[in-house]
């Protein structure tokens, strides 16, 4: 036999031997970039959510202040000073908070002030207000299904 015809049975079961590494290299370009894509929309959604509901407390806490500000206005003394004090920093840490560079650490330190400073300024005024986000739908099963 000569050195070719060999040389071309090799190359004929060459490409069944290394089929399964061919397909195996195809399927894992394919899932890593479809994972990729999904990755980014999933990324996406949850950045979108996560956002509406820092901005749904935010404008909570500023519809207080606003409201206890107009208080204020009509009647200066209905508050102690150390309330006014309280309120007027919990408006200055809302203005403080990065809108713009939601990744700045100083983001989550901010919100954790304006929680703790609405919950200093309801006990000092004795009455409960919380903010307990969007309203859920009751009675519905979350399961999926």
């Amino acid at each position: 036999m000569s050195s070719q015809t060999v040389n071309s049975s090799e190359d004929i079961f060459d490409s069944s031997l290394n089929l399964e590494d061919i397909h195996y290299k195809e399927g894992y370009s394919v899932g890593y970039t479809d994972g990729l894509n999904s990755g980014k929309d999933e990324g996406k959604q949850v950045g979108l959510k996560k956002g509406f509901e820092i901005g749904e407390e935010l404008g909570f806490y500023k519809g207080c202040i606003d409201v206890w500000n107009a208080a204020i206005l009509v009647d200066p003394t209905c508050f102690s000073s150390r309330v006014q004090k309280s309120i007027k920093q919990m408006d200055e840490l809302i203005n403080k908070y990065p809108f713009s560079d939601p990744e700045n650490e100083s983001a989550t330190d901010t919100i954790d002030s304006l929680r703790l400073k609405f919950r200093a300024i309801c006990a000092t005024l004795n009455f409960k207000l919380e903010y307990d986000g969007y309203p859920k739908a009751s009675g519905i099963d979350n399961s999926g299904f």
